[in-house]
């Protein structure tokens, strides 16, 4: 007997209880206003049930109405993994796997109507009636809009507001934390447009460095970990007047958003106290906060630094420090800001120097919204960690 007619045997012989708690019978056969008749091999009655927009994992046969085996998940090892009620699957599979319950075994018997109809796919001739024997074997569940009933919600400025769903107990997200966070995005009406629970991986964000819409830049300051929280944001913090893919113009959205974990970035205090402010010819200023007798800085060098952007306010809107990282660039070859890059012939190996850039030599009289400002003069603390000399090939 080969291996696909045993695992149908054991289907079949899997549990034979008479009646479960829910009214439903094992080897009792249904059947819905479809015309789909299903029947229960093993019924467990207080397991999650599958519904519309849940991820699931099904192992499955598939058989003719003659019972001749057209397609099987053993054969691969592997179960099945879609989202229900989206049409990746036959209507037959959408509408009948509704019905089960995790680890629920079953028959579907799928008119040709909610199959693949006067369609020929494969082994399957046109206007086939199907049989499947299918095993829930996992659910993940859809992420669906968190109930609010009754709290408070809680206004700040520029009309975004926000409702604490369910308090954390850690650290307190400031500005400059890089946070870790799930969330679920919506429009006005419900209908989701994003969310990073569908793909079960955490969105990692610097706060107020513009990475994200406003909203959240602002509407996180404040969250503890594990805390759970409902940002409301109007269209003016999100995507603005033009909207952007799949997010119409003047969209107002709504978040549920829940911080997993922070991390607090410290960033190195560069010594000035004291120290003389120099000038380049073309305006650029410095100070030396370290000096080194290390190989100086020549054109065409490729250098690599550690640096902190800010603006004059002390604000910062850029740092390698943000991504535990540093930067490699060519000197002299336009590869940064005229300011920074003409700054960098002045540098040796292992110093540190605060350069004021005036905006002339940074983003100019636009600036580049909404990070920099127009006409924004710069501050930039460097530190230079190496440089490969520009006649070594």
């Amino acid at each position: 007997m080969n291996k696909i007619l045993i695992i149908a045997l054991v289907f079949i012989i899997a549990s034979c209880s008479i009646m479960k708690n829910d009214g439903l019978k094992v080897n009792h056969q249904y059947t819905s206003e479809s015309g789909l008749k299903y029947t229960f091999y093993k019924h467990n009655t207080n397991a999650l049930k599958v519904d519309s927009g849940d991820v699931v994992s099904v192992h499955y046969i598939g058989l003719l109405e003659d019972s001749t085996v057209f397609d099987s998940s053993y054969d691969r090892d592997q179960p099945i993994t879609f989202k229900v009620g989206v049409g990746r699957v036959i209507k037959g599979w959408d509408e009948g796997l509704t019905y089960l319950n995790l680890g629920d075994s079953a028959l579907l018997e799928i008119p040709s109507e909610i199959a693949y109809g006067a369609r020929s796919m494969g082994k399957i001739p046109a206007n086939a009636n199907l049989k499947f024997l299918v095993k829930i074997v996992d659910i993940k569940k859809a992420i669906k809009p968190w109930n609010v009933d009754g709290m408070k919600r809680v206004y700040l400025d520029d009309s975004l507001s926000y409702i604490i769903v369910e308090k954390g107990n850690g650290d307190i997200v400031e500005s400059g934390d890089k946070v870790s966070m799930q969330y679920s995005g919506y429009f006005t009406d419900w209908k989701k447009f994003d969310s990073s629970y569908d793909s079960d991986k955490a969105f990692d964000v610097v706060i107020d460095r513009h990475r994200v819409i406003a909203g959240w830049d602002k509407g996180i300051i404040g969250m503890k970990v594990g805390e759970k929280r409902r940002l409301y944001i109007p269209y003016q913090l999100a995507y603005g007047e033009e909207g952007r893919q799949p997010i119409p113009p003047k969209s107002d959205l709504i978040f549920d958003v829940e911080l997993e974990s922070l991390v607090k970035i410290n960033y190195p205090k560069f010594d000035i106290a004291g120290k003389d402010t120099l000038m380049l010819d073309n305006g650029v200023k410095y100070i030396i906060a370290k000096k080194t007798d290390g190989d100086q800085v020549n054109p065409h060098d490729v250098v690599s630094i550690e640096y902190i952007g800010k603006l004059l306010d002390g604000s910062i809107f850029d740092a390698s420090f943000d991504r535990g990282d540093s930067l490699t660039f060519e000197v002299s070859s336009n590869k940064v800001i005229k300011g920074l890059d003409s700054g960098m012939l002045k540098m040796k190996v292992g110093e540190e120097f605060r350069f004021i850039i005036p905006y002339m030599l940074a983003y100019g009289e636009n600036g580049r919204e909404p990070i920099i400002p127009a006409k924004s003069d710069l501050v930039f603390d460097v530190r230079l960690l190496s440089k490969v000399n520009a006649n070594i090939k």
